[in-house]
This record gives C-alpha cells, structure tokens and sequence, in this order.
C-alpha cells in the first residue's frame, strides 16, 4: 500500500496551493450536496420510487463510500474505515471492490440513520482533508487525478438527487415543492423564433482533448466525417410541444418508433413526465400546469420542454419534419453564432447510441468500471441541465440514459439534412 507522509497529524505543514485549491473546491462540492438535501425530512431520504432512481440518503453515502474505497482505503495508510459494513450498503456497481446491496432495494434501507450518514461524511471529509495536506509528492500524484473524479461524481449525484427527489414527489397526492418557488416567479413570454443553422459537413474533430478534467468516455478525440445539416438555433418549447399533443402526437403510430409506441401503450403516455392537464384532480386548473422541483406551476409555454424519452423526442421531431441532431452534429455546432441553449437548461437527447470513441480504453483499476461497461443499449444525451452543478458541463460531455428514460432533465433540440 503507497505510504503517507508520517508526520503527526497535528503538526502544521506547508500545503502546495495546488493541493489548497483542490481541498477548497472538495469542501465546496461536498457542502452543495448537504444543502441540497437539508430541506428534506429523515422519511423524504429514505424513499424510493423506482428501481432507477435512489433515496438522498443513499446518494450522500455513496459519493462519501467512493472517496473511502477509491482514495483513502489504497492510499492512505492511516486511514480507518468508518464502518466496514457501508461497502455492501453503498458500493453502486463497482464488481472490483466487493458485494453490493440490490439496487432496487435502496430504499429499505432504514439504517444507518440519516444522522449516522452525515457522522459518516463527517469522518470522510476529515480524513479526505488530512490525506490532501500531507500525503507524499508520489502518493499525492497517484491521489490527485482520483479525487478529481470523485469530485465530478459527486457532482453526477447531486443532479440525479434532484432527479430522484422530484420523481419520489411527483409520485405522492400532495405534490409537494421540494424547492421553495422563486418569489414573484413570471412565466419566459415569447420564445424567439427557431432559426435554422447550416453546417457545411466534413470532416472534424470531436472528443476531449487537453489538461482540463473529462471523463474517460470523452476520449480519445478523433476526426468524424459529418454530412451537411442544419440545427435548430434553440430547444423545443413547453408551447411548440403542446401541439404536438393537441395534433394527436401520442395517437399516431406512425410518427414512432416501434419500441416508442409500445411504451406509449403500455405507460399511458399522454404528455412528457409530471405534466398535468386542465382539470387534473391532482391539482385542478383550467390550465396546463407542470410538477417539478418547486412543486406545481402553471405551464410555461415559452420554456424549453422537459421531462421526455428519447422516445418522445424522435416523435415530436418526426412530427416537425426533422430529426434528432446525432452528438457528433451537436458537438460542432456548439459555439457557433446563433446557437443558443446549448447549456444550462435541459439535457439534449441526440440520435447517437452510447458506443466507445474508436481506441477507447476504460481508466485503470476499479474505476475503470465507471463508463465503459455500460456502453451498450443507451442513447446519448449533450449538453446539461438548470440543476447541473456549475462547472460541471462542457460540450464534450457525454450523458446517456436508456430510451424510455424520461425522470430525467431531458429535452430536445431539432436537427434536419438539406433536402
């Protein structure tokens, strides 16, 4: 095991302001995601809603076990696990380091108590900021890069408890704000009108490339040869949408895929995620209204659509005479002049399966399990969302979902090839 330095812990030491501003951005990171969560009760952390999403008390243990398992446990010599049972508890996916507690079964997890949870980050974020003041120049080479990555996880995990507390929400009578609404909330108005950009096509570079933090599935970056095509210069809005439904977007099976249409007949779809129509006994209103982070709201006409499928997104775009942008268009367009929200508001299914960037290869060890072994059976998703933590987006970033995902921040923006 890579030895530490063994100076005693309350001695002072000069710390380089490398390691400084490393330990002040993990401070940072790691206090967003507790004021994420201090709103909600102990019962709100422990729910579950569905095998896909996870309870917040799940969320802050896990992104605190990756820290111990990743960093401190190879690392650090000194360090002292702070309960041996959390690996089965809290350990995700990650083959390589152990047994996992079922996933869908997260949310029968009573214990550890939510303050438990908290002692446990507590005792983490100590050790984490020790190890950083006085591991050794090579230990501290070899640590670096790995906190880097928890850092961007826990930043994964602070949208998807977001995701996952609004879906768990949505799912109760009371539709309750997990957010307090902004006061004097207005609605956007007018959208601008949807221009469209051309593209020459050629060839061009994509992926990563550079000093700067990416995930592995970002690289390695290569030439892609690009029809011509055009992209739409802003989403799709709440509005546009709502005419797709009223023109009988989720009765035609003509304007879906196969598998799009089954899921329609056999969900119900009948407008994207945690929207609600007029006269809903959920919460009446001679208006559409819309569920999300701030509790109910009266649907915004001229704000980009949330909440779909990629299934739902082929068909709206099929609807409107164009298509999905594959990531590869979306990726050389971003930048360009007169391409607007691109970032910042919702995610953006492309038309691109979640495949490896040819000569791939996963990180070493067992983080080399966090992206390449779900490349299969996924679509990509670019850009990111209003709940994305800032910093955390960049247009080489590639998110991904399965198709029918849609308690995610996902919409869509409108591709088309010349005629």
């Amino acid at each position: 095991m890579p030895s530490v330095s063994t100076a005693p812990r309350s001695e002072t030491v000069a710390v380089p302001p490398s390691r400084q501003a490393l330990a002040r951005r993990l401070s940072k990171v790691r206090s967003h995601t507790l004021e994420l969560a201090a709103s909600l009760s102990a019962e709100d952390q422990c729910i579950q809603s569905m095998p896909d999403a996870s309870p917040t008390k799940w969320h802050l243990a896990h992104t605190t076990w990756f820290f111990e398992a990743v960093v401190l446990g190879p690392l650090d010599a000194s360090y002292r696990v702070f309960d041996p049972a959390y690996a089965l508890l809290f350990n995700s996916y990650y083959e390589s380091l152990g047994p996992r507690h079922p996933r869908p079964q997260r949310g029968l997890l009573t214990r550890p108590s939510l303050n438990a949870v908290r002692a446990y980050r507590a005792h983490v974020d100590a050790a984490l900021q020790s190890f950083i003041a006085l591991a050794n120049s090579a230990t501290w080479e070899e640590a670096a890069p790995l906190l880097e990555l928890g850092l961007n996880h826990e930043q994964q995990h602070q949208e998807l408890l977001a995701t996952d507390i609004v879906h768990a929400f949505s799912c109760s009578p009371l539709l309750p704000a997990w957010q307090p609404a902004e006061p004097g909330l207005r609605l956007a108005g007018h959208a601008p009108p949807m221009e469209w950009l051309a593209h020459a096509g050629g060839v061009v570079d994509v992926g990563h490339a550079g000093d700067r933090f990416a995930f592995d599935n970002e690289t390695p970056r290569h030439p892609v040869l690009l029809q011509p095509f055009e992209l739409a210069s802003r989403l799709v809005t709440c509005g546009e949408y709502l005419d797709f439904i009223e023109d009988g977007g989720y009765s035609k099976a003509s304007l879906w895929l196969s598998d799009g249409w089954a899921a329609v007949q056999a969900q119900g779809w009948q407008a994207p995620a945690y929207w609600l129509a007029p006269g809903d006994p959920r919460a009446p209103s001679v208006h559409w209204q819309v569920f999300g982070p701030t509790g109910v709201q009266r649907l915004d006409l001229a704000a980009p659509v949330s909440q779909l499928s990629f299934y739902e997104a082929c068909a709206c775009a099929e609807w409107a005479g164009a298509r999905l942008p594959t990531e590869f268009e979306w990726e050389a367009m971003y930048g360009k002049p007169g391409i607007t929200q691109m970032t910042g508001h919702v995610w953006q299914w492309t038309r691109s399966s979640y495949d490896p960037y040819p000569g791939f290869r996963p990180l070493a060890g067992a983080v080399g399990e966090y992206n390449g072994k779900f490349m299969v059976g996924q679509l990509v998703l670019r850009g990111s969302s209003a709940w994305t933590p800032a910093g955390h987006e960049r247009p080489t970033y590639r998110n991904f979902f399965p198709p029918a995902a849609r308690w995610q921040f996902s919409g869509l923006r409108l591709a088309r090839s010349p005629a």
